[in-house]
């Protein structure tokens, strides 16, 4: 009897171990199914986690992998960089259509010491030369890696973080990217280009540089200039800049950068707004139009309001520092904004130099309900005028309504006014405070809150510091490791049914080059 008793517990055990096995899998697969990021996301890491894993050399290997991986399989839309891990890359990375590479903001994509690349080498750049389409770049950090690269000129095309041609529909947001030689993020002929929440500090020219394209939206970032501009177009339309706070470290070149050349492009759509422009090397905002003769039509109606300018054009041996800098364009309107400590001339028409000469003349900028104060004098740029026009020939202000207060240089210079006012003690006081003015000041209360109402300047530590896994992002990381380590399973049979050529999916605790 005790026999018989034995066996039927055995197999009752077996019975509720089959069963209790039926029920894992079952949960484990609804969780898969359920779970959208699981089932159109492929992971990267370094530790055998991943479902491609990387050794910390020639990293781009496995990454491309997994981006080509996802460009041949619709299901699947992203590539995700796991943290905290630095993936050294000795080649650039290739992103396909209709695909995002994101990662935790502990993962860095770093260019190996000593890089001997190219001029125009990007470390990031569209799959087909021809173009794509629908990609976003997000959450992680780039690290250009410039002092063991030191070899190489800043500004001059080098290791560029991010570049696209003939692209549509690209965003590149949340990213931190610092110490390079090149560009942050560089577009050529492309659209519908989108610039956001990102963090930037040092590159080694501008960080975002847009060329011969439309629609380009640029907010909420923080950038520190270093070599050039911290926000640029060149002969491209249809703009807007805003929320953005920038500033330099004693270098670089103009927060905000608008330039045409010639009559190919017309730039006639563009709006800059509440942004934050901080000690800058030299302009806030340099405009400049040049080259060929054009029609005004072309190069028109620039928008600037409710900005504010602190003490930009720090560089005194700079003769385009100062506010706003700007010739060669007409029925530019600057209203709204607040002027505090610029150096020079809070806004100026000048030519910087040769080069930058405006074809014909006749050319007119609209400056109105501006709060214009403390402008300093500069070497360069001028004696601290809240006005300055150096190109009385060609360019004419119409000033409206400015209040002026504490302008070193006085409050112009070949410009005037018949409805600027000049503040009395009481109302310069109130100006030389962060507070706001109440309504019986219209305008200039608008004035007085432009801009981010905040402090700004850019510490490489607490950026640093803010890359930090805290205990919240670790906890999700394990346990998001349980149901990858169950995706991975299904896709390991996936995979080896579509015979995919070529293509390594490295399995837990194996690591690849």
């Amino acid at each position: 009897m005790s026999g018989k008793r034995l066996m039927y517990k055995q197999g009752n055990r077996k019975k509720l171990l089959f069963l209790c096995i039926i029920f894992i899998v079952l949960i484990a697969s609804i969780i898969f199914i359920l779970s959208k990021p699981s089932n159109t996301t492929i992971y990267v890491a370094t530790n055998g986690s991943g479902d491609f894993n990387c050794d910390g050399r020639d990293d781009q290997i496995e990454i491309n992998k997994a981006l080509a991986y996802v460009a041949e399989n619709p299901k699947f839309t992203t590539v995700h960089l796991e943290g905290p891990n630095t993936y050294v890359i000795s080649d650039s990375i290739y992103i396909g259509n209709e695909t995002i590479l994101e990662g935790d903001s502990t993962a860095v994509i770093k260019l190996e010491d000593k890089a001997d690349w190219p001029l125009e080498k990007p470390m990031i750049t569209q799959m087909d030369s021809a173009g794509n389409h629908d990609i976003n770049i997000k959450g992680f950090e780039i690290d250009g890696n410039h002092d063991k690269n030191n070899g190489k000129s800043r500004g001059k095309g080098y290791h560029n973080l991010i570049y696209f041609l003939n692209c549509e529909n690209i965003q590149v947001h949340s990213v931190y990217m610092h110490d390079s030689h090149g560009d942050g993020l560089k577009v050529v002929k492309c659209s519908g280009v989108k610039f956001y929440n990102n963090r930037a500090y040092k590159l080694g020219h501008d960080v975002l540089y847009v060329i011969y394209s439309s629609n380009i939206e640029a907010w909420n970032n923080k950038i520190t200039c270093r070599t050039n501009s911290g926000l640029r177009i060149y002969n491209t339309n249809h703009v807007k800049f805003y929320n953005n706070k920038i500033d330099s470290k004693g270098e670089g070149g103009a927060g905000i950068e608008i330039q045409k050349i010639g009559q190919s492009t017309a730039m006639n759509d563009i709006e800059i707004y509440n942004n934050l422009l901080y000690e800058t090397n030299a302009a806030g905002i340099w405009i400049t139009g040049y080259g060929q003769r054009y029609s005004k039509d072309s190069a028109k109606d620039i928008l600037i309001h409710h900005n504010k300018f602190y003490k930009t054009g720090t560089n005194k041996g700079a003769n385009w520092a100062g506010g706003i800098v700007l010739n060669g364009f007409q029925n530019t309107v600057i209203e709204n904004n607040k002027f505090d400590g610029c150096y020079g001339a809070a806004i100026a028409h000048k030519q910087v130099n040769d080069e930058f000469s405006a074809p014909g003349s006749g050319y007119t900028t609209v400056v109105r309900n501006n709060i214009i104060i403390n402008t300093q004098s500069s070497r360069a740029a001028g004696e601290g005028y809240a006005i300055y026009n150096q190109l009385k020939n060609t360019h004419s202000f119409i000033l409206e309504n400015n209040c002026l207060s504490g302008n070193v240089g006085g409050n112009y210079m070949g410009a005037n006014s018949t409805s600027d006012v000049k503040a009395d003690s009481e109302l310069a006081a109130k100006l030389n405070t962060n507070g706001s003015l109440d309504k019986d000041y219209f305008p200039w209360n608008e004035a007085m809150c432009a801009g981010l109402q905040m402090s700004y300047e850019i510490n490489e530590s607490v950026v640093q510091t803010e890359q930090e896994e805290g205990f919240a992002t670790s906890f999700k990381r394990v346990f998001s490791e349980f149901i990858r380590t169950l995706k991975r399973l299904f896709l390991s049979l996936s995979i080896q049914s579509e015979k995919v050529d070529n293509l390594k999916i490295a399995l837990p605790l194996i690591a690849s080059d």
